[in-house]
């Protein structure tokens, strides 16, 4: 028998110990409790003095409260002077003619009338009105049928009993609409019980519908009912700020004029691209066109809210268009449809316009990104001449800025702050000049939690065309010397984005919370998120199964290499709505580089969702000559062959927003090609999963310690929001 030579006996060793497991880590109990303290319910109560939101006085004065160590208090301000008096209740601080104010009651189905008399709800389809002084009720409209009704929301992922309707001013018309959805498909859940099931139905269109929700635009008169017929043809249900009619809750994209004769309105096409404004007699119902406007995606009105003005007085309307490649601010001639000029130019978004003085002719609005050097999607406010001229910054501070005008607009609240930066709120006059600071919020409690901030990142996209900004989450015990995998968090709208707010915030979901338990979680603004130019937000229209992954990647890739302790090589992501779609076509298109994926309450399929989202981004579904639609090839679950990972799919079994179909599918799909994965179903839950989603958060470490991080979770650790 030949002797082995010593060091070939030490290569050998060498050799089979590389084989060998390393150790199994173990997160404990422990370990998820501090993680805990990260979380919104033990963080947001350590910041005091923060979130002042003025309510403003008839006697011009504000009052407004804040938290304190010491407990709630209550303070009243003089804008004209900036004095502040100070109380522990607010029956202590305001004068008793305010203290004696009291609102109407008013249930969540009624809309009050300006004058505070009255007030309409819906009953079997029709509207009604009760008469606040005296009790009585009587009916305004009589020919409301099933599906057919007067004003209602009931269809679609929105489903409310409250009327759509818009007052007039003097409060004796009502503009609102008879919705047809008879003609749609039912959508159908059924709740998990004991005994017999309980059927869940009603009306929710989707793209293949042939036709959708149609609104008959009617004028009614209250004091003696009488129903005015608008002569124009039924609009689909569609709005010039989101998908609805209804973003705000009321009858959006329309304006009475102060005598209320005249109601301006804007139709928006189903697929979104055409947007058409038309002012009707409220005695006849004649309508006249005043212009349009026709894009190749899709037209909004604004950021936030809808930015077009009816302005009576002179003839003239605001519009607002993204023609130039940036939201901006136009002048029209009311008669002739005719284009004046351009009010705001520039590469910046106005976002929202806040008030319009007519006497002076000044605008006041919000916008993004128009100085330079600071996060694009920080907010200022602006004021501008309708001639375009005299354009001034109001909010000089490098932060996102959150306005409160006072009625007469001589006087606002600013309250500003960054994501790692706490608010500070300010009174200011209508031209900029400051007159108090009001608070300045203060953080020292949550600091000496263990808390810190989060690290903004910059990045460029994937084709190297922009600048991507977003938020960096790293263990507050951070050792750069080691290597972290990674979590990315990711919304990819196109109607928000994965970051949010760029207000401070002590708790982003439960961003620090998974960072504690030893992952870097990065979250990315990619392209085709609202909020800066139309070419950005348009990068995906037409096929959104991109999902910004290429951005996520390629900004994870570039920040490993300015960060060592980040392991690229080692990512997982998750998200929650479209952010769950994107999740799953993460893992079945880019298995090469996400690893581990959870997907919650996924879109994947946008043939099975509502179809105004998808007509909205997507456009309308249309056949190619083999009879594919241009819808198919998005869908995820056409993908599902290529899993390679780990993936945890959710969905909640009553989720009327996105119906658990889509998520179904995925699973059928990944059955059918023999994939291992994981399913929690929440038979009873809506789409944010309500009280289930505490534990879905729970589930969600584990299946990142797990899986990511490659340790053993505590089992049932039981999450416990602070009540």
């Amino acid at each position: 028998m030949k002797k082995i030579p010593f060091l070939n006996i030490l290569f050998l060793l060498v050799f089979l110990n590389s084989f060998a497991q390393e150790p199994v880590k173990e997160i404990t109990a422990e370990d998820y409790k501090r993680a805990t303290k990260f979380l919104s319910f033990n963080t947001n109560d350590l910041v005091d003095r923060a979130n002042v939101r003025p309510t403003w006085l008839d006697d011009g004065q504000f009052w407004y409260k804040v938290s304190t160590p010491a407990g709630t208090e209550y303070v009243l301000v003089n804008p004209g002077t900036g004095q502040k008096k100070t109380a522990s209740s607010l029956a202590g601080l305001l004068p008793k003619k305010h203290q004696q104010q009291r609102s109407p009651q008013v249930s969540r189905s009624e809309v009050l009338s300006p004058d505070g008399k009255k007030v309409v709800y819906i009953k079997d389809w029709n509207l009604w009105l009760r008469n606040l002084e005296t009790g009585e009720e009587k009916q305004l409209t009589s020919d409301g049928t099933e599906n057919f009704g007067y004003a209602t929301d009931n269809a679609g992922w929105r489903k409310s009993d409250k009327p759509i309707v818009l007052w007039s001013p003097d409060s004796k018309k009502l503009a609102t609409y008879r919705q047809d959805q008879r003609h749609l498909s039912d959508m159908y859940l059924v709740e998990t019980k004991v005994g017999a099931p309980k059927l869940q139905k009603w009306k929710y269109p989707l793209p293949e519908d042939e036709e959708v929700i149609k609104i008959h635009r009617v004028i009614v008169e209250v004091d003696k009912p009488k129903v005015i017929e608008l002569q124009v043809e039924p609009d689909p249900r569609r709005g010039t700020l989101c998908d609805d009619i209804s973003c705000s809750g009321a009858f959006d994209d329309n304006y009475w004029n102060a005598d209320a004769t005249k109601l301006a309105f804007v139709s928006t096409s189903r697929d979104h691209k055409e947007a058409k404004l038309q002012i009707a007699d409220a005695a006849t119902g004649e309508v006249r066109e005043v212009f349009k406007e026709i894009v190749e995606t899709q037209y909004e009105s604004g950021q936030g809210s809808i930015n077009w003005r009816y302005l009576p007085k002179s003839n003239e309307i605001i519009w607002y268009s993204e023609r130039d490649n940036w939201g901006h601010l136009y002048l029209y001639d009311l008669n002739k449809g005719d284009l004046k000029h351009q009010i705001t130019k520039g590469d910046f978004v106005v976002t929202e316009l806040l008030h319009v003085d007519e006497k002076d002719r000044v605008l006041y609005f919000k916008a993004n990104g128009r100085e330079e050097g600071r996060d694009p999607y920080f907010s200022h406010l602006y004021k501008v001449d309708f001639s375009g001229k005299n354009l001034k910054l109001l909010t000089p501070e490098n932060a996102n800025h959150n306005i409160s005008f006072s009625p007469d607009h001589q006087y606002f609240v600013d309250s500003y702050s960054t994501p790692t930066t706490p608010p500070v709120a300010v009174l200011r006059t209508k031209t900029g000049k400051k007159i108090a600071t009001l608070e300045k919020a203060d953080i020292s409690r949550l600091k000496s939690s263990g808390w810190k901030a989060p690290q903004p990142v910059t990045v460029k996209s994937a084709n190297g065309q922009w600048d991507l900004y977003g938020l960096m989450f790293t263990p507050t015990h951070l050792d750069e010397k080691k290597k972290y995998p990674v979590v990315n968090y990711v919304y990819p709208g196109p109607q928000g984005g994965s970051v949010g707010s760029r207000n401070f915030s002590a708790a982003r979901r439960d961003h620090q919370a998974l960072a504690e338990l030893g992952f870097v979680v990065i979250v990315i603004d990619g392209s085709c998120n609202p909020g800066r130019s139309k070419a950005f937000h348009d990068a995906c229209y037409g096929d959104i199964s991109g999902n910004t992954l290429e951005d996520q990647k390629a900004g994870i890739r570039q920040l490993a290499e300015k960060y060592p302790y980040i392991d690229a090589e080692n990512v997982g992501i998750w998200g929650h709505s479209g952010g769950g779609f994107a999740a799953a076509a993460a893992m079945f298109r880019h298995p090469e580089f996400y690893s581990v994926g959870i997907a919650e309450s996924g879109n994947h399929d946008n043939r099975n969702y509502e179809d105004d989202w998808g007509e909205r981004y997507i456009g309308l579904m249309t056949k190619g000559p083999e009879g594919e639609d241009n819808y198919a090839a998005q869908a995820n679950q056409l993908y599902a062959e290529n899993l390679q990972g780990k993936l945890l799919l959710a969905h909640g079994g009553l989720d009327d927003n996105v119906p658990p179909y889509n998520t179904y599918l995925v699973v059928d799909a990944l059955i059918k090609a023999n994939k291992d994965f994981d399913l929690i179903i929440f038979p009873n839950a809506r789409h944010g999963f309500g009280e289930d989603s505490y534990y879905m958060m729970r589930r969600r470490w584990d299946y990142f310690v797990e899986h990511l991080l490659g340790a053993t979770p505590p089992k049932n650790f039981e999450i416990e929001p602070v009540r």
